[in-house]
């Protein structure tokens, strides 16, 4: 189990009590991307905590794969400072991934706040259009939540994990990519359950990040037709002062070159796939 977290003790705690409540008792490993000694100190001695690590620098998404890289199980599950599992679903994850060789990536039903609201995501990931595949549980997907899911360790370091690149925000889809780029298959199950409640702790610029990383993405994987409309996009909602859209411009013009430099097609197969899920109503290809 791989928790990243920043400045956010309070809800970390309740975390790490919701999974340590668990009846898998899984091994948690907290990546703290704050620059102070509150979670070091907050978490001392918690149960469910085998290892903290205290990257030099906010490592953002990439704490994720610092994480996976210090794990010892063949499965890694996810969750942010404000995300669990509900009791079974880890234990459910590990046997569809045990019997299906290869599955790469288990996506989980979110449920949000207390009231346990169901994620729309859910509802994007359930009416993927993508074929069923014998060898796969679920509905095969090139999309899900970075809190809510469950990975073959194996898999994820093949793929690289997280780009560095797009540090947060958005950044699942690229991973989905290149998962199913190395022959790997990704699934959303929905008789596996993660809670989420989102912290209003008055972080901003969010919007930003997933439209900058949204065109990035392209450039990086997908044909240029497909990276100049989103680059377009994004230039006229610019334009319209659309909220976060002049900061993405910026962030993605300055970060075009190394994008392109970078850049590796998709093969046939997933860019077909690929190509099915854009025409999914808008909010469909997270």
């Amino acid at each position: 189990m791989a928790v990243i977290t920043r400045d956010r003790s309070g809800s970390l705690l309740r975390t790490l009590d919701a999974l340590a409540a668990l009846p898998e008792r899984p091994p948690v490993i907290v990546v703290d991307n704050s620059r102070h000694d509150t979670t070091r100190m907050a978490v001392h001695g918690h149960p469910a905590v085998t290892r903290l690590l205290r990257p030099a620098t906010n490592t953002g998404a990439l704490g994720r794969n610092l994480a996976v890289r210090h794990a010892r199980t063949p499965y890694v599950a996810f969750s942010d400072d404000d995300s669990w599992w509900a009791p079974g679903s880890l234990r459910h994850a590990a046997d569809l991934l045990d019997g299906h060789p290869r599955l790469g990536l288990l996506a989980a039903r979110t449920l949000v706040g207390e009231r346990g609201t169901e994620d729309p995501l859910n509802a994007v990931l359930a009416a993927s259009p993508l074929p069923r595949e014998p060898d796969l549980p679920g509905c095969p997907v090139l999309g899900f939540l970075g809190c809510a899911c469950v990975v073959r360790r194996e898999a994820f370091l093949g793929a690289g994990g997280y780009h560095p690149l797009l540090f947060f925000g958005g950044e699942e889809t690229l991973l989905a990519y290149d998962l199913a780029a190395g022959g790997w298959g990704l699934a959303y199950e929905p008789s596996l359950c993660a809670r989420h409640h989102p912290q209003a702790d008055g972080r901003t610029g969010r919007s930003s990040l997933v439209r900058r990383n949204h065109v990035l993405t392209t450039c990086l994987r997908r044909p240029w037709p497909v990276a100049l409309r989103a680059g377009a996009d994004l230039a006229l909602a610019a334009v319209a002062a659309r909220p976060g859209a002049r900061r993405a411009l910026r962030e993605t013009l300055a970060r075009l070159p190394a994008a392109v430099a970078r850049r590796r097609p998709l093969p046939p197969h997933v860019e077909h796939a690929a190509r099915l899920l854009d025409r999914q109503p808008a909010g469909g290809t997270r």
